[in-house]
């Protein structure tokens, strides 16, 4: 169907915004910004042929240059939380932004979504693709290096939206990126209530557990037990109330998953996502080791799209990621990317309905 370049409005300094669709030949599309790198729509169909934006986000820039909920946004330059704003590399300390309690988080107070990205386009017969880059200068929300970072949009005919991602950077540094689209594929899309009485299947027989400002203790613990355990598909909100000191109960979920690869960069199923009322089925396949599960604990935002607004539980993100705090953890895969050397990483979203 080809890529659709349309104006989307200006930022604050005058910055032309243009937004890119995506369609296959399914009908199905997805809209990406230049503006963050951020998904805006993700229009699918239900079991009856019915498309719905099943995305949340907003209808306008100055929404998006706030846009604290992180609505659809690539997070960097480490993603998810670093403990006390601090880490250790190569025997030099490197202090962040505490904007979590006393965490960093995604990266701190300037944000990747508040970035222009550089685009380019691609077309096959059975896939496109846009590029987007920027580079991330030394020192950056406090981080070593100068890191060109590109993540590439691709939809397939095979309904499938392929993320990947891939940095370099001139000296040694850390980085984490993931993306922070909130779905909700009940019916309304994007308009539904909430996520909870949705069904959920997660491939991970372990989690790392959190102390009271969700930072991993640095234990890996079985799900078994638990409120976590989605090994076996059940309701979203079925295990969640007053929470648990041992996770048997949770108030909500924003939680990290140990993914089951059996080696490092195997690509493996980690989410079955639907709706027995729509029929929509959405699984995510990634080769990044961990994955966020956050279905917005806290959300309550007035100004999303079409006059929405969005509360607690209105959404889910599968944030395909490396441990928490991995930095300061040496148990965990290391989240140091050496001079030189080839940061790359991909997650699927494939979108389905059930027969």
């Amino acid at each position: 169907m080809g890529i659709v370049r349309e104006e989307f409005g200006k930022t604050k300094n005058n910055e032309a915004v243009t937004k890119f669709t995506l369609e296959n030949k399914n009908g199905v599309k997805v809209s990406i910004l230049d503006l963050g790198a951020v998904i805006t729509n993700i229009l699918v169909p239900d079991r009856d042929g019915v498309f719905e934006d099943i995305c949340l986000g907003y209808d306008n820039v100055p929404a998006y240059e706030q846009n604290r909920p992180a609505f659809g946004a690539v997070l960097g330059r480490v993603a998810n939380r670093i403990a006390g704003a601090v880490f250790e590399l190569n025997g030099k300390k490197y202090t962040l932004d505490q904007n979590d309690a006393t965490n960093c988080l995604h990266g701190g107070l300037f944000k990747y979504e508040h970035c222009m990205y550089e685009t380019e386009c691609s077309e096959e017969e059975d896939a496109q693709s846009v590029s987007f880059t920027r580079l991330s200068r030394d020192m950056e929300q406090g981080f070593p290096g100068n890191v060109t970072i590109t993540v590439t949009y691709t939809l397939n005919d095979a309904n499938e939206l392929m993320l990947e991602y891939y940095a370099v950077s001139d000296e040694d540094t850390v980085i984490n990126l993931t993306n922070h689209c909130y779905f909700n594929i009940g019916k309304g899309g994007h308009r539904c209530k909430d996520v909870y009485g949705q069904d959920l299947q997660i491939f991970a027989d372990y989690y790392t557990p959190v102390n009271d400002i969700l930072v991993p203790t640095g234990e890996i613990r079985p799900v078994a037990g638990t409120a976590l355990d989605f090994r076996e598909p059940h309701k979203i909100g079925s295990r969640m109330g007053e929470a648990a000191k041992d996770d048997s109960t949770v108030e909500g979920y924003d939680n990290n998953f140990v993914l089951n690869a059996k080696e490092e960069g195997e690509v493996v199923k980690a989410v079955v996502y639907s709706d027995e009322t729509t029929g929509r089925v959405m699984e995510v396949f990634t080769d990044f080791p961990a994955m966020q599960v956050y279905a917005s604990v806290v959300l309550d935002d007035a100004g999303g799209k079409e006059g929405m607004h969005y509360g607690k539980g209105s959404g889910i993100c599968f944030e395909t990621q490396n441990y928490p705090n991995a930095v300061n953890t040496p148990e965990f895969p290391s989240a140091v990317l050496k001079a030189g050397e080839e940061y790359s990483r991909v997650a699927i979203f494939r979108f389905d309905v059930m027969e």
